[in-house]
């Protein structure tokens, strides 16, 4: 009731829920593909176009690489990251030559531009090395460490002289055989593919002592035992070591190999085989002619 006596008519009141419009804005900000998009996708868009604004400046992004540059000769140029010099051990002096020779360093450099991969193969792919290890010593020393490869024999062909290990591999040419007289000798094609079974027959010779002379290589397939005074024992392509074994026992018993023998012939195991020096076949064809048919 008003003052009048009348009766007052209630005011309408305002809805508080939101339009559907509204409600529609608010669920889909809180989505989560658009809220990744507004706390990463929007800063992230925004940074690179200042960036490439900035960058699209030829002169800018000069500068830019001359600054990054300078960072980044500044601390790989520090004491602590400098070589100084290489030091090598396990080689001798001259495969040490060698080594200094093929990694052609100038020292001082800086440790970032050391490939120690790259300078290891270029020192493994030297015929006298077996292994290398390259690495960082502190205090600036690029450390080398080698082992190399250890000749076991003399191998002559028609092209040269030279050493190889105990798997055949080249490991240096020499000038003449005496320049390594102290190692056994081997010749022949394909002798270098076949050492291990040569030194199985030189530790089998043993006995001859200095009597041998040397292992020849046959067609790339078996070898002669040379001796001295032109004495040769022919072996067979298998079971080679049993087959001189053989010739020296026989030797031992019945001095085989002292007399007037040229050729032991064991190629056939079954039919061992003897030839005769030309001296020793003249001097008994002449003994059967003058001693007559009774002898």
């Amino acid at each position: 009731m008003n003052a009048g006596g009348l009766a007052k008519t209630p005011g309408k009141r305002s809805d508080p829920a939101p339009s559907r419009l509204s409600y529609r804005v608010q669920r889909w900000m809180l989505t989560p593909g658009i809220r990744l998009g507004l706390r990463i996708g929007i800063p992230f868009c925004l940074v690179f176009a200042i960036g490439s604004g900035f960058l699209a400046s030829e002169k800018r992004r000069d500068a830019l690489d001359a600054f990054v540059g300078d960072i980044r000769a500044s601390i790989q140029e520090r004491p602590e990251f400098m070589v100084n010099l290489m030091a090598i051990d396990g080689a001798g002096q001259n495969l040490a030559e060698d080594i200094r020779e093929v990694v052609p360093l100038d020292f001082p450099v800086s440790s970032f531009d050391l490939d120690v991969e790259q300078i290891r193969d270029v020192i493994t792919g030297l015929a006298p090395v077996k292994t290398a290890a390259v690495r960082v010593r502190p205090g600036g020393i690029l450390q080398v460490d080698v082992i190399e490869r250890q000749p076991v024999v003399v191998w002559r062909t028609r092209d040269g002289i030279e050493i190889l290990d105990h798997t055949g591999a080249h490991v240096d040419d020499i000038p003449t055989r005496a320049s390594r007289a102290d190692l056994p000798l081997i010749v022949g094609g394909g002798a270098d593919e076949a050492v291990e079974e040569a030194l199985a027959l030189l530790r089998a010779s043993q006995p001859l002592g200095k009597r041998l002379r040397g292992l020849q290589r046959m067609g790339n397939r078996r070898w002669d035992v040379v001796l001295d005074r032109g004495q040769r024992i022919m072996l067979p392509t298998d079971r080679a070591v049993q087959a001189l074994e053989r010739v020296l026992a026989v030797s031992e018993v019945q001095d085989l190999l002292d007399r007037d023998v040229a050729v032991v012939d064991m190629r056939i195991g079954a039919r061992p085989t003897i030839r005769m020096t030309e001296n020793a076949v003249e001097e008994w064809w002449r003994i059967r002619k003058t001693g007559g048919v009774g002898q």
